[in-house]
């Protein structure tokens, strides 16, 4: 089930295109990652999903019917990069006050911010205010006050920003426990390694259009370039009949990339032909952020401004 739709968005900013164009479809219980780099549109994007900002052309789906800034915003959880707490206020009378904001009532808000301070071992900080936090402690509130009244959607802008990897694994555990649970998350970040590890789907976007989108299996295959790491004693150095062209080698272990027109299957019926002891084949798939450099590099670096 559709969640978020959202159908050709566009937002301007005088002659700049933030969002241009953009469509993407996020599903219920989804783990969704919003990539690019900065200036990409993407907080752009995330601002008109959570009603800060309408579009000048396009439409939003939320739930099965048109997106309503009023009444949808309570069922949606946004954590930005940077801090939205008050400096000076005690951290237990603003969780309070944020979870009633977003309509629990006041019994209901408690006992959720109890069950949640302990999970995260912050029991002894009621009464500290948020001035007096690391960034770290500041992250694991703001977190807490994020997901505190159950949203269906969850928009998490660098969450692990300035945690150790304790309480980054913490955290991580608890995005995957909301997912389980039900809950959608758009998750925004400019650590792949992160996004390989918990992502389901990504869109990449950059100068206001979406270059990628799609899950993150699909999108590293569509990016192999026949690639393979082979483990094997005997191996001999390529000549004008092998399937493949050596890349690099060590040993017993080469990188080879396999020739237009050939498969996996042949290379290995000629290695084994050429009696060749394998001891390991493995393709070699690029990172994300193999991808993501080589599609925000190749994106033109300049675009006209043509309101239609």
């Amino acid at each position: 089930m559709t969640l978020l739709e959202l159908q050709n968005l566009k937002k301007y900013f005088a002659t700049q295109k933030a969002v241009d164009d953009i469509s993407l479809q996020v599903d219920q219980g989804q783990i969704f990652g919003l990539l690019g780099p900065n200036g990409a549109g993407k907080t752009t994007l995330i601002r008109m999903i959570t009603g800060i900002f309408y579009p000048d052309e396009g439409s939003i789906r939320f739930d099965g019917k048109t997106f309503d800034p009023i009444k949808d915003v309570e069922k949606i959880g946004y954590m930005p990069e940077e801090r939205g707490l008050y400096k000076k206020m005690k951290i237990g009378d603003q969780a309070m006050y944020l979870a009633q904001l977003k309509g629990l009532k006041k019994a209901d808000a408690l006992a959720r911010i109890k069950e949640w301070f302990i999970k995260f071992e912050m029991e002894g900080w009621w009464n500290k205010k948020v001035q007096d936090l690391s960034k770290g402690m500041g992250q694991k509130l703001q977190f807490v006050t994020t997901v505190l009244h159950n949203p269906k959607l969850i928009i998490l802008d660098e969450p692990f920003s300035g945690l150790d990897p304790v309480n980054t694994n913490l955290i991580k555990d608890e995005i995957f426990n909301l997912a389980k649970k039900g809950a959608t998350i758009i998750f925004s970040t400019h650590r792949m390694e992160q996004v390989e590890e918990i992502c389901d789907h990504i869109a990449l976007v950059n100068k206001g259009q979406v270059l990628l989108d799609g899950t993150v299996d699909k999108v590293k295959q569509d990016f192999k370039e026949n690639l393979f790491k082979v483990g094997a004693k005997g191996m001999q150095s390529e000549n004008g009949t092998a399937p493949y062209e050596v890349i690099s080698e060590k040993e017993d272990t080469k990188i080879i990339k396999i020739k237009e027109g050939q498969t996996a299957n042949h290379v290995l019926e000629y290695l084994i032909q050429q009696g060749a002891a394998i001891q390991s084949f493995n393709e070699i798939l690029p990172s994300l952020n193999e991808i993501f450099i080589r599609l925000v590099e190749d994106t033109p670096t300049a675009r006209q401004f043509q309101h239609v």
